[in-house]
């Protein structure tokens, strides 16, 4: 099973999952799919840092990496 762990930047995760990308950018977080900005920014940003910076509801944004497939490791 694919695991999340909220602990690990958004860099971190998309380079073991790359199908994240696009899930992440279908959400809301379109830097995520510039090669750049996820190099530079996703290494020092996790997925609940970024929800806060974005304005998102994490408590969502998980629920909807669960229906996808993926465990949320805390």
């Amino acid at each position: 099973m694919k695991e999340i762990d909220l602990k690990k930047s958004v860099y971190e995760l998309t380079e073991a999952y790359p199908e994240l990308i696009d899930i992440l950018k279908e959400m809301g977080f379109l830097g995520v799919a510039n090669p750049l900005v996820r190099n530079t920014l996703g290494r020092m940003t996790t997925i609940p840092a970024g929800c806060e910076k974005q304005g998102k509801n994490l408590q969502e944004v998980l629920e909807k990496l669960e229906e996808l497939g993926f465990r949320i490791v805390p």
